[in-house]
């Protein structure tokens, strides 16, 4: 597996009443060897709460809130696990760049 384990797809632009409104998606993989287990797991909540954008992470046709720590680790991620990051909001780039962070650098 290489180290460039994110890539990032912006999906649409729409334009929303109070500015524009914008949709991002990150294609992620779990790369620390415990998988998504509860510290990765709240700390991704955590971040993902400090952005406006609603933000949610999708695998296996299961979709879930990243700010919701329960919700993540319903999902089960494992190591290897590859999970979507979609993010709405006018801050959802921003959002899923620091997101896609947390788990290029094994969420250290």
């Amino acid at each position: 597996m290489s180290d460039d384990t994110t890539q990032s797809a912006p999906v649409s632009t729409a334009s929303a009443s109070e500015g524009s409104a914008q949709e991002s998606v990150r294609l992620v993989c779990v790369l620390n060897e415990s998988g998504l287990h509860a510290r990765p797991a709240a700390r991704l909540s955590q971040e993902a709460q400090k952005f406006q954008a609603d933000i949610s992470i999708g695998m296996s046709g299961r979709t879930v809130d990243a700010k919701s720590i329960l919700d993540i680790l319903t999902l089960a991620a494992g190591h290897g696990a590859n999970l979507e990051l979609r993010a709405t909001g006018v801050d959802a780039h921003a959002a899923l760049e620091q997101l896609a962070g947390l788990f290029k650098n094994r969420f250290q």
